[in-house]
């Protein structure tokens, strides 16, 4: 399950886009300035962000210009209420990924996101399919010895987010970077404690391991390379 910054200074916009997003099962995170925006980026991890241009105390131009020379490489999608092509060619030669402009449709705006969301590991099949467990990308539905699985929205986040990153180590830190919230009070505790009762319920065939393992000392990781 992605994690969504968006950077408007409409509250109105941004509170419906928020609800947009929700719905589609995204977690969002919501600044309403430009320095704000760019210091949420340096300390937390996004999966996308939606900016816009027009925004107090720096530009969202701006925004991604630094975020880019830190080394950010997130896809970003403008969206704008400025209209004129040399604004839309300056975003997009300048480091944006796609560019909306204000007022727009929900549904297009969910597409997009979609769209975007699978670039920057390709395009995901249908099913991840790795040892006992079955993950359906588009329907965020779970698959457990062939029978569905009943995860919470935390810990379906835990496991899409391992899936999407096979034979990679994440830190309980780092995970609770990736998928909680940065206004969250919740600590590294409750990743430990989402993730054994994940694996509590990805139940294993007898005489094999859970797909989750635990890497002692280091995080958690999906293996599918020996």
């Amino acid at each position: 399950m992605a994690k969504i910054l968006i950077v408007e200074d409409d509250p109105q916009i941004g509170q419906m886009v928020v609800y947009w997003l929700n719905q589609e099962g995204y977690t969002t995170e919501l600044m309403t300035t430009g320095p704000d925006g760019l210091q949420l980026l340096r300390s937390f991890n996004f999966d996308l962000i939606i900016l816009d241009w027009e925004l107090p105390g720096m530009s969202g131009y701006e925004v991604m210009e630094k975020f880019r020379q830190d080394g950010g490489n997130t896809p970003i999608i403008f969206l704008t209420g400025r209209t004129d092509i040399d604004s839309k060619a300056t975003s997009l030669d300048g480091g944006a990924d796609d560019y909306m402009t204000k007022p727009c449709d929900p549904r297009e705006l969910a597409a997009r996101v979609r769209s975007m969301l699978r670039r920057p590991a390709g395009l995901l099949p249908s099913r991840i399919t790795v040892g006992n467990v079955v993950l359906e990308p588009e329907t965020k539905r779970v698959f457990v010895n062939n029978e569905a699985a009943r995860l919470t929205t935390k810990e379906y986040a835990v496991l899409e987010h391992l899936m999407r990153h096979p034979n990679r180590i994440f830190s309980t830190k780092e995970l609770l970077s990736s998928i909680w919230p940065s206004t969250t009070e919740s600590a590294e505790d409750t990743v430990r404690t989402c993730v054994k009762t994940l694996r509590r319920k990805l139940m294993p065939p007898e005489g094999t391991e859970c797909v989750v393992k635990t890497v002692t000392g280091a995080g958690y990781m999906i293996q599918t390379e020996k």
